[in-house]
């Protein structure tokens, strides 16, 4: 029995002629459906409404063979990393005890003491539970205290030394690379952290292609010091970022594979090319207001990283952004990994997404967007002669980024969306600063988050008045944006109530005590009124007029509407109420 029996067929033709009814319907007329509803990604990849197996890019291959789209293993379900980065030896049993398989460990001056990796892993199996280390210049002492635990225990250490085989650490990241080959079956002494990209405000295509860029001169580097190209290829392992973009994550990390297999096939060992990745739920999106909405983003990025096919995944604690995550933040990381590989089942599964016309067309798009932009590097002389395009490239990015962020096209819930302007902000010890990379750090909220942090020092909270026109069923709709965009600054609002008399508006407005006022209502009572309420409310000590709305009206200053810069419309308003930023 067929899955579809029962249901009428239909063709992408008659989809769109139902498409185009429906959005004419809506007052839009347009001749191609396809070309209304479609989306571009910052890396001009088109994400189209409907897609079938005319989209399919090819054979994807099956899990755990070349081209390793569908997961370098067969095995389902991933390892549960976390990270830290203070010497916390009963935080570290903590999480190896609830739910964690494997341990992050950032080593050096402010984060762990090499000397004090003694008694962080002072109860923890080093054969059971692997060890990533990220200890930057001091990665030579920080790998060698490791193999010394491991032999104290006569047990082989596994994980990762965290080297690198290029730049000023080049001969520590060699010899530890030749150590591992030779002695440690299970330890991996190279990672290409490609996190620093994404954190940069690079896009997905960026990520994957520094990446690929940075994980062939470590390439080069291995061969040229010795090892074989199937050696060198078993002691790399790249970290990527993963999003609340579930769908933009899975397509990443099975696009990563694809180009590191096909890098492996250029070499001549097709059948050692499966990448191996660590997924790190995305820093640039986390947010310090409204944190606990960071639960929501970590559990979504973390499914997007094991859908994706990471073998190993680190869920960051909600409040990561604020300083040093407390113990009840590490368990509900822990707790959103176990839900997901054992309640939710995701963890049975593998390459759920295989076959997906979507996602198989979507991981194909943009690996041909990546690979263009390795290449572009690699023509450049490669990752680390081509810093400055790299870096303008980001750049250029982030600020197509911030201004959809500015112009709330890309929402931030909790920020630039539903905000809560009375919350009280969540504070944390501070966390040690750790890894320079040459690149800037940010987050997407951190723009309005400033202005919150502004207005939060306040002695009082700066205040617009809200001068809603009419009934509240007439007003109720533009007064809720206005206020939603004004208190995404960490402005409060003082609304007039229902009523459309001006100068009842206007005392109600003196009595408030600021000096800022939108008008609220519809097109028609703004026809009627919009001009006289503002001439009143100009006469009170207004000094600056808003409206939400197009319309043009006389007393007007300015308009607000769906779409317009509220980053700028903030900064504005706060120097309009005198308040210095």
């Amino acid at each position: 029995m067929e899955l579809a029996a029962g249901f009428t067929s239909t063709t992408r033709d008659g989809w769109r002629t139902l498409a185009v009814e429906v959005l004419r319907k809506s007052g839009v007329e347009v001749d191609s459906p396809e070309a209304a509803l479609s989306t571009t990604t910052y890396d001009g990849i088109t994400v189209a409404p409907l897609y079938d197996p005319d989209d399919l890019p090819g054979d994807p291959g099956l899990p755990g063979a070349a081209p390793y789209v569908r997961g370098g293993r067969t095995v389902p379900g991933w390892d549960v990393r976390q990270r830290h980065v203070v010497p916390d030896p009963e935080a570290v049993l903590a999480d190896l005890e609830n739910g964690a398989t494997s341990l992050w460990l950032v080593v050096g001056d402010g984060a762990i003491p090499v000397d004090a990796l003694g008694t962080v892993l002072k109860d923890v199996y080093l054969d059971l539970a692997p060890v990533v280390l990220e200890a930057g210049e001091r990665t030579g002492e920080a790998a060698e205290t490791l193999f010394g635990l491991a032999a104290a225990r006569g047990v082989a250490p596994r994980g990762n030394l965290g080297a690198s085989c290029v730049g000023p650490s080049a001969a520590t990241g060699l010899e530890l690379a030749r150590r591992c080959a030779a002695d440690f079956p299970g330890l991996r002494a190279v990672t290409v952290d490609a996190t620093p990209y994404h954190d940069a405000g690079g896009s997905d295509a960026e990520e994957l292609g520094c990446s690929i860029a940075r994980g062939v001169a470590e390439l080069r580097a291995l061969t040229d010091a010795g090892l074989t190209v199937e050696a060198a290829l078993g002691q790399i392992e790249f970290r990527y970022s993963a999003t609340a973009d579930q769908f933009a994550t899975v397509a990443k990390l099975r696009a990563a594979r694809r180009m590191w297999a096909r890098v492996a096939e250029v070499c001549g060992a097709a059948e050692h090319g499966a990448q191996r990745q660590h997924a790190v739920t995305s820093s640039a999106m986390m947010t310090a207001r409204d944190p606990w909405v960071n639960m929501l983003r970590t559990t979504l990025a973390c499914f997007a990283a094991g859908v994706g096919g990471a073998e190993a995944v680190t869920v960051q604690p909600f409040d990561a952004c604020l300083g040093l995550p407390d113990a009840f933040s590490r368990r509900i990381a822990r707790n959103t990994q176990s839900l997901l590989l054992e309640e939710s089942g995701l963890g049975r599964v593998v390459d759920p997404a295989g076959g997906s016309w979507y996602v198989e067309r979507r991981t194909a798009d943009l690996a041909e967007a990546a690979w263009g932009w390795f290449q572009e590097i690699e023509a450049a002389g490669g990752i680390t002669a081509a810093g400055t395009l790299i870096s303008g490239r980001i750049a250029a990015t982030r600020a197509r980024r911030d201004d959809d962020i500015a112009h709330r096209r890309f929402p931030i819930t909790g920020v630039t969306e539903y905000p809560n302007p009375h919350e009280e902000p969540l504070r944390r010890d501070a966390a040690p600063a750790t890894g320079e990379t040459g690149l800037p750090r940010v987050r997407y909220a951190q723009a309005f988050e400033a202005l919150r942090d502004l207005a939060d020092a306040q002695p009082e909270r700066p205040k617009v008045f809200l001068a809603t026109i009419g009934p509240v069923a007439v007003h109720t709709a533009r007064a809720a944006f206005a206020a939603n965009l004004f208190q995404a600054g960490g402005l409060d609002v003082e609304t007039a109530g229902p009523g459309a008399d001006p100068e009842q508006i206007a005392t109600a407005f003196a009595v408030s005590g600021t000096t800022v006022a939108c008008l609220c209502s519809s097109d028609k009572l703004y026809a009627q009124h919009a001009a006289a309420v503002a001439t009143a409310l100009r006469r009170a000590g207004a000094r600056k007029v808003w409206l939400a709305g197009k319309g043009e009206y006389e007393g007007v200053d300015a308009r607000l509407y769906a779409g317009c810069d509220a980053l700028a419309v903030l900064r504005e308003t706060f120097d309009d109420l005198g308040v210095a930023r």
